[in-house]
């Protein structure tokens, strides 16, 4: 990966929600920030702290097409528990190794512009996406030595919430602050083929056959056409790598080939050339 840009990197959810038994994730992190020399911004999730939060309150969570439902009451208690609880968890994490982290949403300082998506042949709620934005306060923070963590919640133009997807947020955000790359840590280390190998390096052709002939299958199909959509959105290579592997983030970060590394197959539109932009400057 280049240097020129930051790292962007997703976290889930699952990863905070058993964050004491992975501190070497954490401490990797931090490394990571120091040793990358364009620095490193977190974008994370937390669908599961969600849904307790939900429980609690008897709340019903309903999803379709794999993303939540999400009505004016479900989208502040949403927004309170990734804004408020898991954003300040995992910067009490960085904070205590020594990193210099600042918790923001997708919408401080006109980072993004959000709005209803309607993605979908049905109404989600408040469910947003992002559409465009300006990365001048995550550049200027990362020129202080900070490293930005955003949560994946957004706010519409009028000023309500917005719950956005947390990888679907990453890969707009990389290519809005013109990212070196993007980096979803995941529970695997990387697309492995037929042999069991970890594939180094797929695009969405080669990703399509290999769902196709039954090589990749269950959970793994959403993730690497996710992967996939995501290169495609942020217009730069995306690495899917395991979070459980501290060494492998370090390595990464030194440069080294870690997990398997998707490549776009085309550049969407204002992101693309939000990218452009920022690779340039």
């Amino acid at each position: 990966m280049s240097a020129r840009g930051p790292l962007v990197v997703k976290l889930g959810g699952a990863l905070l929600d058993d964050a004491a038994r992975f501190p070497g994730v954490f401490d990797a992190l931090a490394r990571m920030h120091q040793l990358h020399l364009g620095g490193l911004v977190i974008v994370h999730g937390g669908g599961k702290a969600v849904d307790r939060q939900l429980d609690r309150l008897g709340m019903q969570t309903e999803r379709r097409e794999g993303i939540r439902i999400t009505p004016p009451e479900v989208v502040e208690q949403v927004t309170a528990v990734l804004a408020g609880a898991m954003n300040t968890q995992l910067l009490g994490l960085l904070l205590s190794r020594g990193v210099s982290a600042v918790g923001l949403t997708l919408s401080d300082g006109h980072l993004s512009r959000a709005v209803k998506t309607s993605r979908f042949s049905f109404d989600p709620g408040r469910v947003g996406e992002l559409v465009d934005g300006d990365g001048g306060l995550v550049k200027h923070l990362l020129a202080g030595g900070f490293l930005p963590v955003l949560s994946s919640i957004a706010v519409c133009e009028a000023g309500g919430f917005l719950n956005v997807n947390a990888d679907d947020a990453a890969a707009q955000i990389a290519g809005i602050v013109g990212a070196s790359g993007l980096l979803l840590l995941t529970d695997v280390p990387g697309v492995k083929g037929a042999d069991g190998a970890v594939i180094s390096e797929i695009d969405e052709a080669s990703a399509e056959a290999l769902i196709a002939d039954g090589t990749v299958t269950g959970g793994m199909i959403a993730k690497v056409r996710g992967a996939v959509d995501a290169a495609n959105r942020a217009g730069m290579p995306v690495v899917i790598a395991p979070w459980a592997d501290p060494a492998a983030l370090e390595a990464l970060a030194a440069g080294a080939s870690v997990g398997t590394r998707v490549v776009p197959g085309v550049r969407h539109g204002a992101l693309a050339a939000a990218a452009a932009e920022g690779a340039a400057s």
